[in-house]
């Protein structure tokens, strides 16, 4: 497909002008033989067409001055069917390398040639080189530092050679394809804490942690016997420095769903090895920036030798937990200091050093009106509040850290990191849950959200809510008709929702084996990720005028409602996909939403990426000016003469 000179199919909306018209000529002529032509005319047209796609099958590409009558549900069937012709979409994957990428070249489609292989695992704002210019306190030089624009690569970023689809969950949860992420690093560094092992031609992951000696799942037992992990209170939870995010993975099947993060590695990839086990995860650092999530977000926060100096810089980090946790929530910190008097020998420090930094860290927990609940072996877990009622009147006496100013808690993209305590919303009594009471899961999927039912998501009513959970209901049920792999178990796994608005796209695909990523991009008018997250889902702010903080080949499937629309004027099209292009992996499919005028531009762009695309009807109908592209990422890898460069 890439190399067409055609317009894409799409379904005219607008009439042909008079002076276009086949019977302007005839204007004399009585209007019963006016009428009586056009529907002889229009009948003839539409058997013509029958005929035409009967005999030659479904184009993805037609001349710009055809008009094409056929419903969406022949889309559909065409798309779906496994006896339709050559050209229709194929949604599944094959494992078999390609010719490199290369594209036969045409005049009129800009062409993207493959990217050298040194940028197989590009991340464009965690770029090491570009690194070493910021500031090393604070790990300011590990957080985003994103590439200028005439800097922008204008080429596919290459798979390793020898690159397959990773294994179906929950299989991928253990196993991971040595050329995928071809870094043995880890298997030495931590060969003694069964973090990962090296075996042929893949890696294997037994669930095991610097702190989990008997491996992630026994590790969250016993956190379970000290809270409830079980009765849905516990939904939404944050893995700082979460290595290989085995504690994230074995969640899962707890229906606690984890975001978790660690810096960009030099070498070790641990969050790219966490994205390739089909794990939430993102590349991201406290420093000197809040973390890219609203206030009140996760009902469960944690750390297990993170190695984050929480009692340091005025008890900054911890502030920033405290931020983002739901009132009511845990934090739960195991590794140093943490029973120290019987681990301090092997941890190689001083016993007055251990003893200092728990110090240090119980009295930043307090300030904050924590309550430590419980402290048991390895592990101790502090809750927050309910409400800053009672966190007030303490407070008369000691103003450290200080309240924040009156400020929106939830902006929270390159936003600086405040040394201030941030207010929960205000209740009328201390047994009030700040914000409001959240349903356990999983009535919180379809619950109104709090924030909505109080009114402060400006725009957006509770009617505005059940109106865009039917929309989506129906939405997603069409995709599946016209893309029929989306409702197959284990072809995809790791989703991206570029413009989520209230998560309704995640919300229908909840009973798959699949997550979603909902991003509500920097730019959007209404700042809706505090209602996805009340809803039990997760996600991130992001400006899709820079790169994501992830890993090339990070995605099965990308849907962007609107994208294109939101940033017109704000920067390229042509970056926004070569974006997409970067994170999606080979054999990774797209949806994309928008315009039609909009959708061709797109097409354009996809044809010289080398991806199968096609546009089809609205849900609605074909008098829809909104209309949809489905596209497949082509499987194509760096040479195999490259193979010594990414090994």
């Amino acid at each position: 497909m890439a190399g067409s000179n055609q317009t894409p199919y799409y379904t005219p909306t607008s009439k042909p002008s008079s002076a276009t018209h086949p019977f302007s000529s005839w204007k004399k002529l009585n209007l019963y033989y006016l009428l009586a032509s056009i529907t002889f005319l229009c009948c003839a047209c539409y058997y013509a067409g029958y005929l035409q796609h009967t005999n030659v099958g479904l184009t993805s590409n037609i001349a710009s001055s055809t008009t094409t009558c056929f419903t969406s549900q022949n889309t559909t069937s065409l798309f779906s069917s496994s006896s339709s012709s050559s050209s229709q979409l194929d949604f599944s994957t094959h494992h078999a390398a390609g010719d490199g990428g290369a594209v036969a070249p045409d005049d009129t489609v800009k062409i993207y040639p493959p990217c050298d292989v040194k940028y197989s695992e590009y991340t464009p704002c965690e770029d090491y080189q570009r690194s070493l210019k910021f500031n090393r306190d604070r790990l300011i030089y590990r957080e985003r530092h994103c590439p200028e624009k005439s800097e922008f690569l204008k080429c596919r970023i290459p798979a390793p050679y020898g690159y397959k689809n990773p294994f179906k969950w929950p299989l991928s949860r253990d196993l991971v394809w040595y050329n995928n992420v071809p870094h043995r690093e880890l298997t030495v560094e931590k060969a003694v804490q069964n973090w990962i092992r090296y075996e042929g031609d893949r890696f294997r992951f037994p669930g095991g942690g610097t702190m989990f000696p008997n491996g992630a799942d026994a590790y969250i037992d016993d956190i379970g016997e000290l809270i409830n992990l079980k009765d849905g209170s516990i939904r939404t939870a944050i893995d700082t420095g979460c290595g290989v995010a085995s504690w994230g993975a074995y969640l899962l099947s707890r229906n606690i769903l984890a975001m978790s993060f660690a810096p960009r590695d030099t070498h070790e990839g641990q969050v790219q090895f966490a994205l390739e086990r089909g794990v939430p995860a993102l590349i991201g650092v406290i420093a000197s920036k809040r973390l890219p999530y609203p206030s009140r977000a996760f009902d469960m926060a944690h750390c297990s030798r993170c190695l984050i100096p929480w009692g340091e810089y005025d008890g900054t980090y911890l502030i920033e937990v405290d931020r983002v946790l739901r009132p009511g929530g845990y934090w739960i910190l195991s590794g140093p200091p943490i029973h120290w008097r019987k681990y301090w020998k092997g941890w190689d420090r001083t016993k007055e050093d251990l003893n200092a930094e728990q110090t240090k860290i119980e009295q930043v927990a307090r300030s904050l009106c924590w309550k430590k609940i419980v402290e048991k072996n390895d592990i101790a877990i502090w809750q927050k509040p309910y409400n800053h009622l009672h966190c007030k009147e303490l407070r008369t006496a000691s103003k450290t850290p200080p309240l924040c100013p009156a400020q929106d808690p939830d902006r929270a993209w390159y936003t600086e990191i405040e040394t201030c305590l941030t207010p929960l919303p205000d209740v009328s009594s201390e047994e009030k849950v700040a914000g409001g009471q959240l349903e356990k899961w999983p009535k919180r999927l379809h619950a109104i959200p709090s924030r909505i039912s109080r009114g402060t998501v400006n725009g957006v009513t509770v009617d505005t809510f059940k109106k865009d959970s039917q929309l989506w209901k129906r939405r997603v049920s069409y995709y599946k008709t016209v893309n029929n792999q989306l409702g197959q178990s284990g072809r995809y796994r790791n989703l991206l929702d570029m413009n989520a608005y209230l998560a309704g796209f995640a919300a229908n695909l909840v009973d798959d084996p699949v997550w979603v990523m909902n991003i509500v991009p920097a730019e959007a008018k209404i700042n809706t990720l505090g209602v996805i997250f009340e809803r039990g889902l997760i996600g991130t702010y992001q400006s899709w005028c820079e790169a994501m903080s992830t890993y090339p080949r990070t995605y099965d499937l990308i849907h962007a409602d609107s994208v294109f629309t939101l940033y017109k004027d704000r920067c390229e099209m042509e970056d926004i996909l070569l974006e997409m292009d970067r994170i999606l992996r080979p054999e990774g499919s797209v949806i994309i939403r928008d315009d039609v005028d909009t959708l061709i531009k797109v097409k354009r762009i996809t044809d010289g990426l080398n991806w199968d695309s096609q546009i089809v009807d609205h849900e609605d109908g074909p008098l829809e000016r909104e209309k949809l592209l489905f596209a497949v990422k082509s499987y194509w890898t760096a040479p195999s003469t490259q193979e010594s460069k990414v090994s």
